[in-house]
């Protein structure tokens, strides 16, 4: 899968920067190999689940309470609301980016 996620990421965070969305590339891994894998969906409880433990607890540490980081959650849903394909990418950026993280994909 060629994506260009610089390109994507940028388009919601225009100064983001290609260390950070490496590092976040990196993290997701074998995740962005398959087409269904590297995106979001943000109408299934399932995975905003799996975005919230998986990601903002495990890996940003993030220790609010699930309705906080639920409310996070929506708000990048709400942000890339215009993109029928929420790159998995992207998302995990502008939640980092949210919450003070990026440091930790530099």
């Amino acid at each position: 899968m060629a994506t260009d996620w610089a390109a994507d990421v940028r388009k919601y965070a225009p100064k983001a920067t290609d260390e950070h969305i490496k590092g976040i590339v990196r993290h997701c891994g074998i995740a962005l190999q398959k087409a269904d894998s590297s995106l979001v969906s943000c109408s299934d409880k399932a995975e905003t689940d799996r975005v919230k433990n998986g990601f903002m607890k495990k890996k940003l540490a993030l220790t609010d309470d699930d309705a906080t980081l639920q409310a996070s959650i929506d708000a990048v849903c709400a942000q890339m609301k215009a993109s029928k394909r929420k790159n998995r990418v992207t998302f995990y950026y502008l939640l980092a980016e949210r919450h003070g993280k990026l440091d930790l994909f530099g």
